[in-house]
């Protein structure tokens, strides 16, 4: 009994300490998760309108709405155009950074500027640069000899390219500066020794930098995945969803059947659905990053 007494008291300022940030979670974020799958299995409506328990019918009419279909394809190309353009355009500037020292300070608040910029104010610019007929964008694009430049936010083709290169635009500085801290924590000295080996600047980069970079690509790409599928302002304000379905994504299409349709049930049942799908693939590269890191 003192053995034990001793060790919960050992424990005890641990304990404390975590409790605030505990109490926090359980509140904002694991209390309504497990109050939503609870929900997803009910009718419910909203505004304090009785709920029935209705099973499984919120998850099979779910995979029978083609409505739905459409948003997990669109977010899926989303996902797919995002990540590797914001990964390859922050790892890109961080390396460009870490070599321009005496230009750092200025070019990291440049491309960090647009991530501390509220997503509405930039969605109204990029809809006002963009805009097919007055746009500066179409401008200097006709200016250049292309006679049709795209449409952009008016073209069911164009519509989500549009949002996912403003998003890379506002993102990628924020995860450039993760990679360029990342690079900076590289021992100098490995790139000495491949220097002494003969190594040139490509083969510094692909033996030297990637390895020593591999876990903060890791926590970069788990983290773009995570916000690919989260996309919510961008579309709201630039497009509504449209033109046509072109640009209505999971995030989006969930806020119309909760807050517009009120089918709260439905929405929670489609909310579970993107955790599953994020969970599903935060593991898949969590058993992945066992293999590819490896400095």
């Amino acid at each position: 009994m003192i053995e034990r007494s001793s060790k919960l008291r050992a424990y005890l300022p641990g304990v404390l300490f975590i409790l605030p940030a505990f109490l926090l979670f359980a509140v904002f974020i694991l209390f309504p998760l497990i109050y939503g799958i609870v929900m997803s299995f009910t009718d419910y409506g909203g505004f304090n309108l009785k709920s029935n328990f209705i099973g499984l019918d919120n998850y099979v009419n779910l995979f029978r709405d083609d409505y739905f279909k459409i948003s997990l394809k669109n977010n899926f190309i989303y996902a797919a155009l995002f990540v590797p353009l914001t990964i390859i355009l922050a790892l890109l500037s961080a390396v460009s950074l870490n070599r321009i020292i005496h230009l750092r300070k200025y070019f990291r608040m440049t491309f960090y500027f647009p991530h501390i910029t509220s997503m509405v104010s930039i969605a109204i610019v990029w809809g006002l640069l963009l805009n097919p007929l007055r746009g500066p964008v179409n401008s200097m694009l006709k200016g250049i000899g292309i006679a049709n430049p795209p449409e952009w936010l008016m073209s069911s083709k164009w519509a989500l390219i549009a949002i996912v290169l403003i998003a890379v635009w506002k993102s990628f500085g924020y995860y450039m500066m993760i990679l360029l801290a990342g690079i900076q924590g590289v021992p100098e000295y490995l790139y000495e020794a491949a220097k002494l080996d003969g190594a040139n600047a490509f083969k510094r980069f692909r033996y030297v930098t990637l390895p020593g970079l591999s876990p903060t690509l890791f926590l970069v790409l788990i983290l773009t995945v995570v916000s690919s599928f989260q996309v919510f302002d961008l579309v709201s304000v630039l497009t509504d969803g449209g033109p046509g379905r072109s640009t209505n994504v999971l995030v989006f299409r969930l806020y119309q059947e909760a807050f517009i349709h009120y089918r709260m049930g439905y929405a929670s049942a489609m909310s579970t659905v993107l955790f599953l799908i994020i969970m599903v693939i935060s593991l898949i590269q969590f058993r992945l990053e066992k293999k590819w890191v490896t400095y």
